[in-house]
């Protein structure tokens, strides 16, 4: 997982609405097409959801991984 990763995970799980990669990047401060390239590969390891055209919300599986319950190493991870 890439540092970026938990911190937009972080923003889901305090902010449990379907947005766009362009709003977390705005307020985690990292670039909005990183911050898109990185919710995709979050969406294909089953923490992220792709909710709508562009909109991400948390998965079961995300918050799993953030209360510490499932180790990042049993997912499929693209870097």
């Amino acid at each position: 997982m890439a540092p970026v990763d938990y911190e937009i995970l972080l923003f889901f799980d305090e902010h449990p609405i379907q947005v766009s990669p362009k709003v977390v990047a705005a307020n985690i401060d990292y670039d909005r097409q990183y911050v898109g390239k990185r919710c995709g590969t979050l969406a294909d390891a089953g923490l992220l959801e792709s909710v709508g055209t562009g909109l991400y919300a948390l998965t079961e599986t995300g918050h799993a991984y953030l209360e510490g319950e499932l180790d990042v190493s049993e997912l499929e991870m693209e870097e």
